[in-house]
């Protein structure tokens, strides 16, 4: 499926560049595509084999068919993972790997003179798996795999109904009510998962969240810390962020009136939100909590560090 602008690919440079084209800009799109895997999936082992079935599929294909490379790549995980899900439903699989350890060393798969699968560390896979939390893990496995599909590609990654519905032969209506019984089911774990402090910072985020939606400059500067601090890596810089603002009234007035498109998140061990443009995270917004208040705000817009991030979205 063709769909936005166009992926960056050459044509016209020969078998050897194109393989190393498809191969780069694979690369580019591995870690996300791991991470929808991941969540489908629940298995760090299968989120691998799933990201390398979606590289030969992609070696297979013609670049100039695919407009959108990173909607085509994760339309692919999301139905290989699909047909990984179903192949369950005649046996009883534990969703939590079976060893981290037995990962290290697991055999590839890719194309000849492809990119190669990176040999896992058991330390960043048990990180992969806190960063979602066991609970969840296991509340998703009782979910059915169209269900389970659906509320992760909608609700973690911001896929369109209209995209998802094509990939689990679904009316987007018939989608959407996939990814709101998911949902429910969600939330109660969700809320068990969450420690106090998770929640009051929570709490804190939402209602600055709100306030910021709605104009309210006096409620804004009720929620920051007198010393509050904003800071923007450089890539934020360069899309027109301050680099630093300090003090209440500087950081109110930054968001008062905006954050209408930030969605509530939970990441790098904490809450905050994540801006989005076409369900790819474009601004991370890390925030500090201090009791009731907000002391710090950090803007990450640095794209390795946003693919590198475990984000969960979370219901407002």
């Amino acid at each position: 499926m063709a769909t936005g602008t166009g992926s960056g690919m050459a044509s016209g440079t020969g078998d050897d560049g194109r393989e190393q084209w498809l191969a780069r800009d694979f690369e580019q799109h591995r870690p996300r595509l791991r991470a929808v895997a991941y969540r489908v999936l629940g298995s760090a082992a299968d989120a691998d084999d799933a990201v390398q079935e979606a590289w030969l599929r992609l070696s297979r294909s013609d670049p100039d068919d695919i407009a959108n490379l990173g909607g085509w790549l994760t339309t692919v995980v999301g139905r290989i993972s699909l047909d990984l899900l179903r192949s369950r439903s005649s046996r009883r699989e534990d969703a939590w790997d079976d060893g981290l350890a037995e990962l290290v060393g697991r055999p590839g798969g890719a194309a000849p003179d492809g990119p190669v699968r990176p040999a896992p560390d058991p330390a960043s896979e048990a990180e992969l798996a806190d960063s979602i939390g066991l609970a969840l893990l296991v509340v998703l496995d009782t979910l059915a795999p169209a269900e389970r599909l659906a509320f992760v590609l909608h609700d973690l990654f911001g896929m369109p109904f209209e995209q998802i519905a094509d990939i689990v032969d679904r009316s987007p209506a018939a989608t959407r009510q996939l990814a709101s019984r998911a949902r429910r089911r969600v939330r109660a774990a969700d809320a068990e998962a969450v420690g106090p402090t998770r929640t009051r910072e929570r709490e804190v985020v939402t209602a600055f969240l709100a306030a910021a939606r709605g104009g309210d400059f006096a409620r804004l500067l009720e929620l920051l810390d007198p010393d509050v601090v904003l800071t923007a890596d450089a890539a934020a810089v360069a899309m027109g962020a301050p680099e630093v603002l300090r003090g209440p009234e500087a950081v109110a007035g930054r968001f008062n009136g905006g954050a209408r498109s930030a969605r509530l998140a939970a990441f790098d061990g904490g809450v905050g939100a994540v801006w989005t443009l076409r369900g790819e995270p474009k601004v991370a917004f890390r925030f500090t909590v201090d009791g009731d208040r907000v002391s710090g705000i950090e803007m990450v817009s640095d794209r390795a560090r946003l693919d590198a991030m475990e984000i969960w979205y979370l219901t407002s």
